[in-house]
């Protein structure tokens, strides 16, 4: 299963680079299905969701080649309906498949996603939307089952902007006959860039960033060459561990646009933030003070992928802390992790109250989640001691050799396989 080795107590310094987009590389993945063309993706990241994604649509009749870290996808043959259960089972992200699948073919069938056990995450805002676009769903023994004789275009409203409903819903839009509009949608950084990605091979999507997408149904998708977005919470993770580090870091290839949010809170407790149009340098040479209030909430509220991460921050800031978890039930995992290593926090339901100690220390504890092992490994560099990491596979799948980025800035981390 893996583990980290984490000697603590080392500042980070140096530059970082920003890989692309985990999330937005899944759904533009999901996208290509609606290709009758070739697909060029370029710095494609090494991780465990994008490989497994990478093998569903190989399953689904796509071609797969990689040059270095691009991504060369023949969708031309594209000729199955069905997402294998052992591959859809790992990741939520095969969800969004069924839009496109839909939409090249009239027909898809997929076995309840998985991933992350960080809440219910239900999906049916995702089958209202496209059951309002003329496709007809039978749910048997975990099963969907999906089939349209036509996707017809129509007016749909999210009771809740979720962000893969959303997505969902454009891709099926894509190829209906007729115009599609969300209103209330996501207005996720990743939806405008699967937006632009659609068009770029033919799709007619307007509106993508505000609450309300347009799509106007066109026939076909052609060629595209297309380069993803950076990632937002890998950045926001690289800064928060300088935060709680100490040091001085300047991350590269990053909107701060797109997490302003963190950015603000880390300004307001007393670190040192430059911004210019693609980096962001931060100094932490004090104890910050807490955030005082962290509350979860969809683009361009605070990202709850980031959470976990900022909790840490708060067990050694200076202060106390309340932090509001309002998308998922179950995403204070790490909680009983870090009062191991000597945090004070205190939970009910979906509350924290985070109270600052001058130290963590060392201890054994378990990568629960994505976002909580990128917690868990932040506060490892901070804790007195030595700290043992395990079930680090929960890492591998959002953040490309975390390890290895960090120990160039730094740290002190060993991976036992």
């Amino acid at each position: 299963m893996g583990k980290f080795i984490i000697n603590g107590r080392k500042t980070l310094n140096g530059v970082v680079a920003v890989s692309k987009a985990k999330n937005s590389y899944l759904a533009i993945l999901a996208g290509c299905i609606l290709s009758s063309g070739v697909v060029t993706l370029h710095e494609c990241p090494e991780l465990e969701d994008i490989n497994t994604m990478t093998e569903i649509i190989k399953n689904l009749g796509c071609v797969v080649e990689k040059k270095n870290k691009d991504l060369i996808i023949d969708c031309r043959n594209v000729n199955k309906t069905e997402i294998p259960k052992d591959l859809a089972t790992k990741i939520r992200s095969s969800i969004f498949l069924l839009g496109s699948i839909l939409g090249r073919l009239g027909k898809a069938l997929v076995c309840y996603p998985g991933g992350c056990d960080i809440g219910a995450r239900p999906i049916d805002l995702h089958l209202k939307g496209l059951k309002a676009l003329n496709v007809e769903i039978n749910e048997k023994f975990g099963i969907i089952k999906c089939e349209t004789k036509s996707l017809l275009g129509n007016d749909i409203h999210l009771d809740f902007p979720s962000v893969g409903a959303t997505e969902n819903i454009m891709m099926a839009g894509v190829l209906a006959k007729g115009t599609t509009k969300i209103y209330n949608s996501a207005k996720e950084p990743e939806i405008v860039d699967l937006q632009n990605f659609l068009n770029k091979m033919g799709a007619k999507i307007y509106g993508a960033g505000t609450d309300t997408i347009i799509i106007e149904g066109v026939s076909k998708l052609g060629d595209v060459d297309y380069l993803p977005m950076a990632d937002r919470i890998i950045a926001g993770t690289y800064l928060l561990a300088v935060s709680a580090c100490g040091g001085d870091l300047t991350v590269n290839n990053v909107d701060f646009k797109h997490i302003y949010s963190l950015i603000n809170k880390l300004k307001n407790s007393g670190l040192e933030v430059t911004l210019k149009s693609d980096s962001i340098r931060l100094k932490a040479n004090v104890r910050p003070l807490t955030f005082s209030k962290i509350e979860t909430l969809p683009y361009p509220g605070f990202p709850t992928d980031l959470q976990p991460q900022s909790l840490v921050l708060q067990t050694v800031s200076n202060g106390t802390c309340v932090i509001n978890e309002n998308l998922f039930e179950t995403r204070l995992k790490h909680v009983p992790e870090l009062i191991k290593m000597g945090a004070n926090i205190i939970t009910k339901d979906r509350v924290a109250i985070v109270t600052g100690v001058e130290k963590l220390f060392g201890a054994d504890v378990n990568c629960t989640d994505l976002r909580a092992g990128a917690a868990l490994t932040i506060a490892g560099m901070v804790a007195e001691g030595q700290t043992v990491l395990n079930n680090i596979q929960n890492i591998d799948r959002g953040y490309e050799r975390l390890d290895e980025v960090l120990n160039s800035l730094g740290a002190d981390i060993k991976r036992i396989e």
